[in-house]
């Protein structure tokens, strides 16, 4: 009754600070994904995310990461957004990005919801992250009960798709778990694979990191190899084809979050806009943002790698 009274108390509060989906699994070692992943990386499907080969045996189990864990809460904060940009033909950028670094305001949600614990419960020890961990972060929420993982490598909820933040807390604390997995809905759909354009997909629920859009325009720092000019639809910061393209997605609710709303300058910007982006411009609307992981000079590389894709060669 305890850990039942525990659980509800802990997932009342996390609605009450805006998040979406809360499911709680029992922290053991991950067996299903280590030979998973242990191919993943001799694939070299990190690419040059060589933070992805460290800590190997904590990304396969948490109690390692944190003393003592018995408990992984998992997360999910919406951050859909019916909201384009105006120009069809400008560069693009990835949702998530739209709007404030998500990693600033889920985390100070994380620490209130931490410290409600600390106060209700009692001496609970843990650690709470948002991407800045080795934890797979998606397989916990799988095993949560709060979605599947789609053949495009996302975390697909039935209520409403993929646009969500994944988050999750690590606690020494014994608390009622989830026992049945969400069946996975993707069924024959091959939507995602079909549409992305550089083949990152290479087959059902497996990722090729290193083919990414998103890899390229952001983890990368070297050139973009030259073998995948003309590839990104002009994608500038991320990549969305294989979130608009999934049939889940049309459940997405919009969300009520002021910190995610876009910079009042960014969805109105031209092709021309930002073909001509000079850095002060670029740090007035990305000053809180997570673009400003790429930089203006890794912005400006991957817009001019897309603007050699327009200029045509003249008909002889």
């Amino acid at each position: 009754m305890k850990t039942q009274k525990n659980t509800a108390l802990i997932k009342q509060k996390a609605f009450e600070l805006g998040f979406s989906f809360v499911g709680v699994a029992k922290a053991g070692f991950l067996e299903e994904e280590a030979p998973r992943l242990e191919k993943w990386l001799h694939q070299n499907a990190h690419g040059k995310m060589q933070y992805m080969e460290n800590h190997f045996d904590k990304r396969l189990d948490p109690r390692l990461l944190v003393e003592d864990t018995k408990s992984v809460v998992s997360l999910l904060y919406n951050y859909y957004t019916s909201e384009k940009q105006q120009d069809p033909v400008a560069p693009k950028i990835s949702m998530y990005a739209y709007g404030k670094d998500y990693h600033t305001l889920i985390k100070q949600k994380l620490k209130e919801l931490y410290t409600f614990i600390q106060e209700e419960i009692g001496d609970v020890n843990g650690r709470y992250f948002v991407d800045s961990a080795p934890v797979l972060d998606k397989v916990w929420a799988k095993k949560a009960g709060l979605g599947w993982i789609g053949k495009n490598a996302n975390l697909i909820t039935k209520g409403q798709g993929s646009y969500l933040f994944v988050a999750e807390l690590l606690l020494d604390l014994e608390l009622d778990y989830n026992t049945v997995e969400v069946k996975d809905f993707c069924g024959s759909c091959t939507k995602c694979l079909d549409a992305c354009p550089t083949g990152a997909i290479i087959r059902p629920y497996v990722v090729d990191g290193s083919k990414c859009i998103s890899y390229f325009t952001i983890e990368l720092k070297d050139a973009i190899p030259v073998e995948v000019k003309g590839k990104f639809e002009d994608w500038m910061f991320g990549c969305d084809i294989c979130q608009e393209v999934c049939p889940w997605n049309r459940f997405s609710l919009q969300h009520n979050e002021p910190w995610f709303d876009p910079h009042p300058d960014l969805l109105k910007l031209t092709k021309k806009d930002w073909e001509e982006i000079e850095q002060p411009l670029f740090q007035d609307i990305f000053r809180k943002s997570a673009v400003k992981r790429t930089k203006y000079s890794g912005l400006k590389r991957n817009i001019e790698f897309l603007k050699k894709v327009d200029k045509k060669s003249p008909t002889k």
